[in-house]
């Protein structure tokens, strides 16, 4: 039986990690979540750090290359970009990095709304099993899943900003 990381756990290294990050800017980026999970991880992230740009939430449902297969998320209007883009440092936020399809399709959508200085990758798991060449700047930790199982992040029972992971075996 596989057990899912302690997403508890990683939240507070991602944090730290972050911390650290920050200190070394020259200005503080605005911190972008991936829709769902990263978005929830962009808003914790964003209220721990007290940082005074507001966060922003993106979704990457327009710009998936399985769009056709896949249809129209609930997603498609989660994105929320409260300040000007262009010219910004981006902390793009997410859950887990897997293939690169769901990062490439989400600055994509930043892209959309202007061209940003920069755009730093932060995750919580790096699971391995790149299609693209992208890699995350700031990463909790890496862990191997079978690729026949999915890791996603879940708020807790009462919706609250308690993190848990929950891996299941894929479906066809």
């Amino acid at each position: 039986m596989l057990i899912p990381p302690d997403a508890e756990a990683l939240y507070t290294r991602l944090l730290e990690l972050v911390r650290s990050w920050l200190a070394e800017q020259a200005e503080e980026p605005a911190v972008v979540g991936i829709y769902a999970g990263g978005a929830w991880l962009a808003e914790r992230l964003h209220a721990d750090l007290k940082l005074a740009t507001p966060f922003g939430v993106v979704s990457s449902t327009f710009h998936r290359d399985d769009f056709a297969t896949r249809g129209l998320h609930p997603s498609a209007n989660r994105t929320a970009l409260p300040f000007e883009v262009t010219a910004r440092g981006i902390l793009l936020v997410d859950d887990v990095l897997y293939t690169g399809r769901t990062t490439r399709a989400a600055i994509n959508e930043l892209y959309d709304f202007g061209r940003p200085a920069r755009v730093d990758l932060a995750v919580l798991v790096d699971r391995g099993g790149r299609e693209l060449p992208i890699c995350a700047s700031l990463v909790a930790a890496k862990a191997q899943i079978p690729v026949t199982h999915m890791l996603a992040l879940e708020r807790d029972e009462a919706d609250t900003m308690r993190l848990v992971f929950r891996m299941e075996k894929k479906t066809a």
